[in-house]
């Protein structure tokens, strides 16, 4: 079979993502499960390739299918215009916004077309993007417009770790295989807090099963038991804590499982991902974006990925942001585009339901001597 085509997007160009996209691809590892190439301005490219003495240079190419990504030759579709060569490191620049929005469209046109198999992300900033005139909270929905989705939801997901890798975080110690790992889907992602009770209905909740559900059972080969997590303390402690339990969630809970879901729930929030780490539950779904944010975040945030859930394309990306406070120092962790690559590269080579297991994890080290420095 041959190799998924993958699609890298540049993101901010003020941000880090510039330079993980050329740390993460000195891993060799990743050269045997996927041909990825990037879509931004290849001047950025080696403009961070410097930052970090990168030995592989730059290669531009006017479509995907001349791209061939070695770790010595990094394809790059050059995309938009020179201005964000004049944009400076780590500030919000509404010409990086509108740059990160056109090579974000264009990766997305590409795999909407089939020219790509899957599309992975660097960070945009959501303040260039709304400054560039864009109103959108952020990749997903750009993403979900494009496709002319309505059903979708972000999953953050969490590679289990092998248990004899080492416990640094930096480098890709992290398998997926029979142990398997787990996501977790957001009923409600980028909105006030305030609103959340009032945006819960039995409908979304129930499609957020479903699609996190299915996601797992592509990913990893396996039907996972879905946790639902409550979204009062104490799930609402029979109507004291508030009643959304009973009015919403149980309803949804009851219908997935008339559906043949595996399902538990509602859970209290405050043991639902400690149990979910010890491998209890494969799939979760929070209420709220903080809700499981926090949670995966803390359990592993540079191996965390963000997976885009109900659009009729594979599109995965880094959980971190842009980082402007590290940008262009040379201290971002390739971790989290590390390991969003390999699972664009798994999800892309199968069909969904086709119950074929992840390939094997190359846990081998980047072949250049740079240093992976950790983030201040």
């Amino acid at each position: 079979m041959d190799l998924p085509r993958i699609a890298i997007t540049l993101g901010d160009v003020a941000g880090i993502g510039p330079e993980v996209i050329v740390r993460a691809w000195n891993y060799a590892s990743l050269h045997t499960i996927c041909r990825p190439f990037v879509v931004g301005h290849p001047e950025v490219l080696r403009r961070a390739l410097r930052l970090v003495d990168g030995g592989a240079r730059v290669v531009e190419v006017a479509t995907p299918e001349q791209a061939e990504p070695r770790i010595n030759a990094i394809p790059c579709l050059p995309t938009g215009n020179d201005n964000v060569l004049q944009v400076s490191a780590g500030h919000v620049d509404a010409r990086a916004g509108e740059a990160a929005f056109r090579y974000l469209v264009t990766a997305g046109k590409l795999a909407l077309a089939g020219r790509v198999d899957a599309i992975t992300t660097a960070p945009l900033s959501k303040y260039a993007l709304h400054a560039a005139g864009h109103r959108y909270p952020g990749h997903t929905e750009v993403l979900a417009n494009l496709a002319r989705v309505d059903d979708f939801a972000m999953m953050l997901y969490l590679p289990r770790r092998e248990p004899a890798s080492a416990p640094s975080s930096v480098g890709p110690a992290v398998a997926s295989g029979a142990s398997g790992g787990f996501g977790v889907a957001h009923v409600t992602l980028h909105t006030a807090l305030a609103d959340v009770a009032r945006l819960l209905t039995v409908e979304n909740v129930f499609s957020k099963i479903r699609l996190v559900h299915e996601l797992i059972e592509r990913l990893e080969g396996r039907r996972p038991r879905v946790a639902v997590a409550a979204l009062n303390p104490h799930a609402g402690e029979g109507g004291l804590f508030g009643d959304e339990e009973k009015r919403i969630l149980e309803p949804a809970i009851a219908r997935a499982r008339q559906a043949g879901f595996d399902v538990a729930g509602p859970v209290p929030a405050d043991t639902l991902f400690l149990r979910a780490a010890q491998g209890e539950f494969g799939a979760v779904v929070a209420m709220y974006h903080d809700q499981g944010h926090i949670a995966v975040k803390l359990l592993g945030f540079h191996r965390a990925v963000n997976v885009t859930l109900g659009l009729p394309l594979v599109r995965t990306s880094v959980a971190h942001g842009t980082a402007f406070d590290i940008a262009w120092q040379g201290k971002a962790q390739p971790d989290g585009m590390v390991e969003a690559l390999r699972v664009a590269a798994a999800l892309a080579r199968r069909l969904p339901g086709d119950g074929a297991s992840p390939s094997s994890r190359d846990d081998s080290r980047p072949e250049s001597g740079n240093a992976v420095v950790a983030e201040g």
